[in-house]
């Protein structure tokens, strides 16, 4: 997951820094850092991506057109 991913999984849940903080175990300003591009620890990016699949999203690799996100069908979005 990279900074674009993040932005584009929380508008997509509607969910703001502090939700997927909340929700991740981290702190908003962590979730700020990854969004900002800044090198976190793999175990921090782990947590915070389990946290936005429990939500619903499915992340894309990289395929030719970039990473990206997606939600899941089984996904209310919520």
């Amino acid at each position: 997951m990279n900074s674009v991913q993040c932005k584009m999984a929380r508008a997509a849940l509607g969910w703001g820094t502090r939700d997927i903080a909340r929700k991740s175990g981290v702190s908003p300003d962590t979730i700020a850092r990854l969004e900002r591009g800044e090198q976190l620890k793999s175990s921090t990016i782990d947590a915070i991506r389990r946290a936005f699949e429990a939500g619903g999203v499915e992340f894309i690799p990289e395929n030719g057109g970039g990473p990206g996100v997606r939600l899941s069908s089984l996904s209310g979005g919520n």
